[in-house]
C-alpha cells in the first residue's frame, strides 16, 4: 500500500548500513565521552565525527523537502528513515542533522524567512555549524492552546522590544545553540489567530537571560530544555517571520512535518525496545525455561508487534496524505498518530521493562530514558487530548454534514 520509490529504498538501505557500521558503535563512546564532561550540554566529539561521517556518504539534512536545500524526499519517503533513526534517538537524528527542534525551525526559515535570515542563520544550521531553539511555551498560561501566548512584542520606531518568559525552549541549553525562534503577541486587539508575530532573536541579544534548564524525569538532556526571560529585548522590524500577525499560521505549518518525524522516530525506539525484549526473553532463564517460552510473555511480544504495525502503517497514511491532498486535509490523521504513537510506544518499552526487571530501569539498557522521553512526547508535541479534540470535533462535523444532505435533523 505504501510502497516507497527506488530513491527513498536507497537512502534507506545506506541508512541501515550507517546505523550499524558507525551509529550503534558510536552508543557507548558517547556515553564514556558524555561522562567526561564537565558540562552535561557540551557537544562531544563523537557526535562531530558521526556528522563528518554522514555528510561523506551523503545522508545528510535528508528531512528537507525542499531540493534548494535538501534531497527533497517527499513526507512518505522521508518516514521510514526517520524510523531508522529513532532506534538510536540521542545519535543517529543529529547525526544526520534530522533532529529536532532544528529541523522545524529550518523549515520555518526556509518557508518564510528573508534571504538575511537564510544567509545568516539556515545556511549554517543545514552545514550543522549551529543549533537553534523554538521560544514558544511559556510557564504561566497553557500553551498547547497558542492564541494564550502572552509574551509582548511591541514596535518601538524600526525595532521590536519583546518582555515575557518561555520555558521547555529544546537545543537552548547548547553551547552552540546561537539563535531562538520567539513567538509572541504584536497585536493583543486583533483577531485571535492574528495577534501572534514570530522573531528571530540571536542568543547574545542584551535582555535574553538562560534562567536555567529544566530536567525530564530527572534527566538532563544534551540539548536542553531552558527557561528563558526576555527584558527589554530589541531586536530590528527585519527580524519579524512572513508578518505581523502571522504567527500562528507558522505555527500550524511547522507541525505537520515535525508530527511525522516525532511519531516514525518513536516507532523507531518501540521497534528496538521489542527487540531488546525479544532477546532478553530468550536468553533470560526463569522457572526453568526462558522467559519467552511463558505464555504472557509471548502475549506481550505479540500485542507490541500488532500495535506497532497498527501505529506504523497510521503513520505512512498520515505522510501519504500530506504529499497527495496537503497538511490541512490531513488534520485528522496527524492528530491521530501524535496520540497513537507515543502510547504505543510507551507500552512497548514498559513491557520490555518488565522483561528486563531491575535492569530496565538502569541505564544499562535505554529503555528507562527511552520511557521517559516518549512520556515527555505525549506533552510536549501537544497533549493528547488536545489532538483528541480535534479529532472529535471533525467527527461531529462530519456527520452533521453527511445528515443534513440526507435531510436528517442535525444536532
Amino acid at each position: 500500500m505504501f510502497e516507497t520509490t527506488k530513491r527513498g529504498e536507497d537512502y534507506r538501505t545506506r541508512l541501515l548500513a550507517f546505523m550499524d557500521e558507525f551509529v550503534y558503535p558510536a552508543e557507548s563512546v558517547y556515553a564514556e565521552q558524555m561522562a567526561q564532561q564537565s558540562d552535561p550540554h557540551a557537544q562531544p566529539q563523537i557526535i562531530d565525527d558521526l556528522k563528518a561521517e554522514a555528510k561523506g556518504q551523503g545522508l545528510w539534512n535528508l528531512f528537507h523537502p525542499h531540493p534548494e536545500w535538501g534531497p527533497g524526499l517527499t513526507n512518505a519517503e522521508y518516514a521510514p528513515l526517520a524510523e531508522i533513526t529513532g532506534r538510536s534517538p540521542y545519535l543517529a537524528p543529529e547525526a544526520i542533522n534530522c533532529n529536532a527542534p532544528d529541523t522545524g525551525n529550518m523549515e520555518i526559515l526556509t518557508l518564510f524567512g528573508t534571504e538575511e535570515h537564510k544567509g545568516k542563520w539556515l545556511k549554517p544550521l543545514l552545514a550543522g555549524e549551529m543549533a537553534s531553539a523554538f521560544a514558544m511555551t511559556e510557564p504561566d498560561v497553557a500553551s498547547s492552546d497558542a492564541t494564550n501566548i502572552e509574551t509582548s512584542i511591541v514596535a518601538d520606531g524600526d525595532d521590536y522590544v519583546i518582555n515575557g518568559r518561555k520555558w521547555w525552549s529544546s537545543n537552548a541549553m547548547r553551547p552552540d545553540c546561537k539563535v531562538l525562534i520567539v513567538m509572541g503577541k504584536t497585536d493583543p486587539n486583533a483577531e485571535t489567530h492574528r495577534q501572534q508575530s514570530m522573531l528571530v532573536v540571536p542568543m547574545d541579544t542584551p535582555g535574553v537571560t538562560i534562567v536555567r534548564n529544566l530536567p525530564v524525569y530527572g534527566y538532563v538532556d544534551r540539548e536542553g530544555h531552558a527557561e528563558i526571560t526576555f527584558e527589554d529585548v530589541r531586536v530590528p522590524k527585519t527580524a519579524v517571520l512572513a508578518g505581523e500577525g502571522d504567527g500562528f499560521m507558522i505555527a500550524q505549518a511547522r507541525l505537520g512535518p515535525g508530527r511525522i518525524h516525532h511519531c516514525m522516530r518513536a516507532i523507531g525506539m518501540a521497534e528496538r525496545a521489542l527487540d531488546l525484549m525479544v532477546d532478553r526473553g530468550a536468553t533470560r532463564i526463569a522457572f526453568g525455561k526462558p522467559i519467552a517460552a511463558h505464555a504472557n510473555i509471548q502475549d506481550w511480544i505479540a500485542e507490541s508487534r500488532i500495535e506497532i504495525e497498527m501505529a506504523r502503517l497510521l503513520t505512512l497514511k498520515a505522510a501519504y496524505l500530506m504529499d497527495t491532498v496537503g497538511n490541512k486535509a490531513a488534520r485528522t490523521e496527524i492528530a491521530a498518530i501524535k496520540v497513537a504513537a507515543p502510547n504505543v510506544a510507551l507500552k512497548v518499552i514498559d513491557r520490555a521493562i518488565q522483561v528486563f526487571g531491575g535492569a530496565g530501569v538502569t541505564d544499562d539498557v535505554p529503555l528507562a530514558e527511552f520511557y521517559a522521553h516518549m512520556r515527555t512526547l505525549r506533552i510536549a508535541d501537544g497533549p493528547d487530548e488536545v489532538h483528541k479534540r480535534t479529532i472529535a470535533r471533525y467527527e461531529l462535523r462530519r456527520r452533521e454534514k453527511e445528515r443534513a444532505a440526507a435531510g436528517e435533523a442535525t444536532i
